[in-house]
């Protein structure tokens, strides 16, 4: 009976053998998908390693371009400021030269009345050339921005006045005041080219 037994059953035998079979079959399509799955991930990270190169590469040639671009204009601004010192100190020199110039004519006839007063004793003859002169002298002063303060009788301003002396007076209204104006004060372009030496009452 045992020999039947063995071979009554050979159905069960084939199935044992044949399950685990079945198993690794189906285990095949999930190795497959897995091995797919990290293909995906390398090529995506090889994807981003190559975006990231390229970003990187761009960002070089814009900081590189944007350097050049920098050094350009630093050039650009140090000619500028070696140019702009030039030509103000060619304007100084030019206006400095007109000035001069300007006063050649004066210093003529400054001249020529030194040389008439040699040759007159006529005392009158010699004032009045002397006005001329003076008188052409403060045009040209006016011309070029300069002007004479008008101190004597103005309130003192320490901001134009320079005080020499001090002046016991009587009248209250004159206390404070310019009395008296041994240097004057000279303006140009409304800005004190000389304070005026004064005396003021107290």
């Amino acid at each position: 009976m045992s020999k039947n037994h063995k071979h009554n059953n050979p159905e069960q035998e084939n199935t044992a053998t044949e399950q685990p079979q079945e198993e690794i079959l189906d285990n095949v399509p999930e190795a497959a998908g897995e091995d797919e799955t990290a293909e995906d991930i390398e090529n995506a990270e090889m994807t981003e390693i190559d975006r990231l190169a390229q970003e990187n590469g761009e960002l070089k040639a814009q900081l590189e371009k944007e350097k050049k671009e920098y050094l350009f204009l630093m050039a650009e601004f140090d000619n500028f400021r070696k140019r702009s010192l030039k030509e103000k100190s060619e304007i100084l020199r030019n206006g400095a030269e007109n000035v001069m110039r300007g006063l050649l004519p004066i210093i003529d006839d400054f001249e020529r009345g030194i040389e008439a007063a040699r040759k007159t004793d006529d005392p009158d003859a010699v004032l009045q050339g002397m006005e001329l002169i003076y008188n052409k002298f403060i045009k040209y002063l006016e011309q070029n921005g300069v002007k004479a303060m008008e101190s004597t009788g103005a309130e003192f301003n320490p901001d134009l006045h320079e005080a020499i002396a001090m002046v016991p007076v009587d009248d209250p209204d004159a206390k404070g005041k310019v009395i008296d104006t041994p240097t004057k004060g000279y303006m140009i372009n409304d800005k004190v080219l000389r304070h005026a030496k004064v005396a003021v009452g107290q």
